[in-house]
């Protein structure tokens, strides 16, 4: 999309157009759609997240100042969808045996060693809660004062679950490659 087809665009979903929203949402679905699945369980939670997050974008596309980029605005407005969706849930966020990942021992090198999309199959398998806050840090960048602010949790929580986090990813890439193997 060129610079003055964006604004012409942008500025149609402001005026609610449909044929400009149709644009828009072809333009960034895949981009989205890509980041609801980080967060997500299924395919079908992601297309859900997808949905609820272009209609929030299209919602406040007002409240964009201009400041960063379009697609970094909405990145948060989806990251924000996809943890709303899971705080309603909340009972199912942590869901794992943190027993059995303790006493897995941590082995910095092994995330060298996994491709992305083993990668992206581990993490799909991970409970959403620890799923989200490895997604935010080690993906998103958030610091852990971010990741508290956006989730309710204390930054000490933040931490703490992160390191669970990293355990249960090694533990379930090492389950899924046995099933593999």
């Amino acid at each position: 999309m060129s610079k003055q087809l964006d604004e012409k665009i942008l500025q149609g979903c402001l005026k609610r157009e449909v044929k400009s929203q149709k644009a828009f949402y072809d333009h960034f679905s895949s981009a989205m759609y890509a980041v609801c699945l980080r967060y997500s369980n299924t395919k079908e939670d992601a297309r859900d997240i997808l949905q609820d997050g272009f209609v929030k974008v299209f919602a406040k596309l007002e409240q964009f100042t201009g400041k960063g980029s379009l697609e970094g605005w909405m990145k948060r407005v989806f990251i924000n969808t996809a943890l709303e969706h899971y705080r309603v849930n909340k009972n199912h966020m942590y869901q794992s045996d943190v027993e059995e990942a303790y006493q897995l021992s941590y082995e910095a090198d092994t995330l060298d060693k996994i491709s992305q999309k083993e990668i992206f199959e581990a993490m799909q398998k991970m409970a959403p809660g620890y799923r989200s806050i490895l997604n935010l840090y080690a993906i998103e960048g958030y610091s852990h004062a971010e990741i508290a602010e956006m989730l309710g949790i204390s930054e000490g929580t933040s931490k703490s679950q992160l390191s669970r986090a990293r355990v249960i990813f090694i533990l379930t890439w090492k389950n899924l490659n046995k099933e593999k193997n």
